[in-house]
């Protein structure tokens, strides 16, 4: 098997898995897809992807990692969350993995509520927090999808016009 193809795929599973932590708390996305895509223009000697197209993409990992960050603390100071109701929001989120679609929606939410409820014991308190935390979470997993897209989108485009 040629080395350029073990190469070329190992970039590709890179971007899928880059994809697939966009929305998964686990993974880191955006860095795994700009790292697949610096590979595969590596390995085309730059040829094909050159450093405009770099740039771009660098910026918009950043762009989008820095929306996360700032969704998810703006979500949790609109609820007056606490420390613990973030590391509860992200401990939710990994153990929401193991269930599924409904556990990623809810983990956070419960994470978050939990933890707040563990800082202040007010239900009322706990249920808001919970609730502006996960919104944060969710606004910040938009803007990484509207990254990853636009990476996708620079991507692809200077390998089709190059």
């Amino acid at each position: 098997m040629d080395l350029s193809l073990i190469g070329y795929l190992a970039a590709t599973l890179l971007i899928l898995a880059g994809a697939a932590g966009v929305v998964l708390p686990a993974l880191p996305g955006l860095p795994l897809m700009f790292g697949g895509m610096l590979l595969a223009a590596w390995l085309g000697d730059f040829q094909h992807i050159g450093w405009l197209p770099l740039t771009l993409l660098g910026i918009l990992t950043a762009a989008g990692m820095l929306a996360d960050f700032i969704a998810g603390i703006l979500g949790a100071k609109a609820g007056g969350a606490s420390h613990q109701a973030l590391w509860g929001a992200f401990w939710g989120s990994i153990f929401g993995l193991f269930l599924g679609i409904a556990g990623l929606i809810i983990g956070p939410l419960l994470g978050a509520a939990i933890g707040e409820y563990i800082a202040r014991r007010d239900a009322f308190q706990a249920g808001k927090a919970g609730l502006a935390t996960f919104i944060g979470l969710l606004l910040g997993t938009v803007a990484k999808l509207g990254c990853a897209l636009a990476m996708l989108l620079v991507f692809a485009s200077a390998l089709l016009l190059s």
